[in-house]
Parts: C-alpha cells; structure tokens; sequence
C-alpha cells in the first residue's frame, strides 16, 4: 500500500490524527508511542528551519478577504466551471485539518472561524508557492489564493494560485475525531480543546450570544451598563469568603468583588435609576461541577419596581434565550426533561420544606431543627440561629426536587441580610425577607429581592453580621459605615436581582459541568 501523509481525516471526513492511508482506502489508526511523537515534532522543527532559511517561516501580514462559509453558501448553488471562474480570486486563511499529497498536487482542508473548506493545491499552479505545500503538516496555518471549481465528485473548492505556510505547528495537534481525551487537559490546553472539538467551540459560541442576548434585553428596557470596582476595601454584597490582596501604595488590605451590589445600589442613590453589570465575581470557596472561584453575573438594579416584577422579568428573559439558543422552550439537561414555558411555580421556603422535606419536627423549636440535621450529617454552627438551620434543611432536602423552574420566597432575613422584611412573618415565627430564588434542575440560578432601604435597619444588620464574624462565620459581611450614609440619602423603593451567567449557559448548552463552559477554569497544580 501507498501510504500519504499523516492526516486528521479520510475524504469522508472521519477525523483521526496519526491515521495512514492510501488514495482509495478509510484511514488506519495507528498508535503512536512518546518517542514517534517527539520524532513528528522533531521533523516539524526542520521544516521550520527550513523555511526560516528560505526567510519563508512566519510572515508579518497576509490580507484574508473571504471565510469559509462565505465562499460555501455563495457560491455552492453554482455548478458550472465557466460561472465559477467569473465569480473572481478568493483568499482563505486557516488551520489544516486534513491533508492528502498526491505528489505534485494535494488536497487541504482549512478550518476558519466559520468552518471548513478544501483547497486544491497543484506544482503546476503555484510555481514558487509549491514548496510550502511540500513542508506543510496537519495543524499548520496557511493561506490560500485562487479560484473555485468543483472537483469529480462535485465538491466545491478553492484551487490555490498562492499558497503559503503563516504558522508552524511543532507538535501534533490532537485527533479531530476524538479529540482530548484527558478531560483535565480539555480544561488545561483549551486552544487544543478548541483546536480538535467543534461542539467546544459552538459551546463558547453560544456562550457569547447569550451573553450578548442578555446586554441586549436590558439596554432595550432603559437600563444604563457600568463597571464598578473589582476590589473592595471591605467584604461585602454577599455572604461568602474573600480572596484578600494587598495594595503596596495605599498599604491597605484590600478584597476581590465577592458582588457588585453595594456599588450598584450607591449609583441608584445618585440617580441611575436602572443600572446593571456584567461582573466578574470572586469566592474563596471550595470547587465543583457548579462552583469555580471566578464566575459571571449580570447583576441588575431597578427603581420604582418589586421582586414581583424582577421575577415576571427573569421568566420572560430565560424563556427568550432558550429559544433563540436552543429553539425551543422545552430542553433535556443530561438526560432530565425541562420544561421552561411560562408560568413558573412560587413557593415560600417554609412551605417548600413543609411539603417536601421529611423533617416532622417543629420549626418553632430550634433544638428539633438541629436534632434533624445532625441526624443527616450536616454540619450545625452554635451562632446559626432558627433562619439559617432551616434553610440548611430546605438545601438538604428541597433543592434537588426543584426540576422545572420555581421561584422559591419568603427567605429568612437572617440569611437576607441586604433584603428588605416581609410585613407579615410564617406560622414558626421565623422573619423572612422579600426576597426569591430561581432553580432549575435543582440549582440556583438567580437570587432576587426588595432592597433594605431604611438606613437604621440596615445598620442592625450589618451589626448582626459583626457579631456573626466574631463568632468565627467565614462568610459574614463587613460593617460598611459609607454604604450607611448613602442609604441616609434615600435609596428609593428598589429591586435588585444577580442571574449566574456560567450555570445558565450550562443550563443552555447542556454541559454537565462548570468547567465545560468557563474557558480557562482554575485547576490543581498538574
């Protein structure tokens, strides 16, 4: 058998790297050692040298006037040589996924930012040019210039008037077919992630079109976007543990954003009666499938409206992206059935654990509450008061039953300490604030309430969370004296909701994990 190049994929576009194959026959997987792949990369660098002598290696501009689906949806209706000719010079730039050498000709496929597309390369067409096809590997960038024809199976093509290598790639790239198969190395190398999978890619497509959709629902409702500090002198906007840094001029301890909140909140204050950011937050918190330490939010702030509204507006907002992502309102996430049309169920947290929970004790009584939990395994803090312990249970017991999506109430405000309280309080006694939470598949996708805007109020709770810290509460806030002030000033009656950007999209494109939709997670030390 007369064996090729290496290649990526056979002419039907089965994609194997380190695959053999003769002109007529589907690719023959080899495997190659350690030492075979040092050897390609060893080859790679003396074509490399090569071309630097030839001053070929690395040229400093090329012009690319067309993509890969331009040309495809363009011209593919055209059958005929003569219009094809008429239809004038191409030029392409890309990354070779497959490559066939006949010779004194070859066929290249080229991957751009909008897909593939062959090129014909013949020593008839190129004179000079051809010498860079002959150094050419399976990775490499190139561009191409020439003209379309189809070829005899009716494919249509770019036959390269010039051709030349723009990039040398030094290693072998992964298998197209399969792509990386070490999923910590998806998450660590993601250009190779990217490089070898296009349902990665499209993943990261769809990430940036939600995020644009998302920009685009606010502007078109008159809300202002801002940018407010990444780091903060206190803690605060959220109750969760800091990154702490340390700023060498001003010699002052200083804080990653934990949330916008406060800063957004100061702006309503000021006037901006409709803000919202799409921030970059920071916890100091333990890694999962639906954790990483740095998320996105869009965080919105809104005037004159309630949570009521701010839920009405999450429901119409989702329900939007599902079908413009995915075309329907009706989605399957790792094999569970979603159902996203509207109207969404609501539910108070007590109520939500009176019907869903197995605890049969009394939620008056706090000491039947920590009993239940410590029965479950789950950890019980002395200075967590009835509000905390129940929403330990409603975590234990509830979440995970919230398939469909359900605002979930009525929080308690020992939990809500930015939210305004409730006029009435439950059955247990327990206070609650009006404030929701969003779930879906059993995980919190927004978090929403009626702002505390009474300044006296908000200082005892930012009093109660001092003592909270003292009594060893990684999480609690800080006292922030400023944000006081500005409350004396008058916020008005206002809502304010946070939506968690990377568990919708996972939610969108169904990713099983975090990680898959964060294009550079953080990661253990390899």
């Amino acid at each position: 058998m007369q064996k090729s190049m290496i290649t990526f994929c056979s002419t039907q576009s089965s994609c194997i790297t380190g695959a053999v194959m003769s002109q007529n026959q589907e690719p023959v997987v080899e495997s190659l050692s350690q030492n075979e792949l040092n050897e390609q990369s060893r080859v790679r660098r003396e074509k490399l040298d090569n071309l630097r002598k030839e001053k070929r290696a690395y040229p400093h501009w090329v012009e690319v006037k067309n993509t890969s689906k331009e040309l495809s949806d363009g011209y593919d209706s055209i059958q005929e040589k003569e219009e094809l000719l008429k239809a004038g010079t191409f030029s392409l730039a890309g990354r070779v996924v497959f490559l066939r050498s006949f010779g004194k000709a070859g066929f290249v496929k080229i991957r751009d930012r909008k897909g593939e597309f062959q090129l014909y390369v013949a020593r008839d067409n190129l004179s000079d040019f051809f010498a860079d096809f002959k150094s050419l590997d399976l990775g490499d960038l190139v561009r191409a210039e020439g003209v379309l024809f189809r070829t005899k199976t009716g494919e249509l093509s770019l036959q390269a008037r010039h051709f030349q290598i723009l990039s040398k790639s030094l290693h072998t790239p992964p298998e197209k077919f399969h792509g990386l198969q070490n999923i910590e190395d998806k998450y660590r190398r993601r250009y190779l992630d990217l490089m070898s999978s296009p349902d990665t890619m499209n993943v990261f497509i769809k990430r940036s079109e939600v995020v644009q959709k998302v920009r685009e629902y606010f502007l078109a409702r008159d809300f202002l976007e801002v940018e407010t500090p990444m780091m903060h002198p206190l803690v605060s906007g959220a109750a969760a543990k800091p990154f702490v840094t340390h700023h060498n001029k001003l010699d002052r301890k200083l804080y990653l954003r934990i949330a916008p909140e406060l800063y957004l909140k100061r702006l309503v204050v000021g006037g901006m009666e409709r803000v919202f950011e799409i921030n970059r937050n920071f916890r100091n918190e333990g890694m999962s499938v639906r954790h990483n330490p740095e998320f996105t939010m869009i965080e919105f702030y809104m005037a004159y409206a309630n949570y009521h509204k701010l839920m009405d507006m999450s429901e119409e907002l989702i329900v939007s992206l599902a079908k413009d992502i995915c075309g329907t309102d009706q989605i399957e996430f790792q094999g569970t059935k979603i159902k996203l049309g509207r109207p969404w169920k609501r539910i108070g947290v007590e109520t939500a654990v009176k019907e869903m929970s197995p605890f049969d004790g009394d939620l008056k009584k706090i000491e039947d509450m920590q009993k239940y939990l410590k029965s479950k395994k789950v950890e019980v803090n002395k200075h967590e008061g009835p509000g905390a312990l129940l929403m330990k249970i409603f975590e234990e017991d509830v979440e995970s039953k919230l398939i469909d999506p359900c605002f979930v109430t009525d929080f308690p405000v020992e939990v809500s300490p930015l939210a305004r309280r409730a006029p009435e309080t439950p059955e247990s006694g327990i206070e609650v604030a009006e404030r929701f939470e969003l779930y879906i598949n059993g995980v919190e996708i927004a978090n929403g309430f009626n702002e505390l805007n009474d300044p006296d109020d908000q200082k005892e709770r930012f009093l109660a969370q001092q003592k909270e810290k003292e009594a060893g509460n990684e999480e609690a806030t800080d006292y922030d004296e400023d944000y006081i002030k500005a409350l004396e000033y008058a916020l008005p009656p206002t809502a304010g909701e946070g939506i968690g950007i990377d568990r919708l999209v996972m939610l969108l494109t169904n990713s099983a994990s975090i990680r898959d939709v964060i294009l550079f997670p953080q990661m253990k030390d390899e």
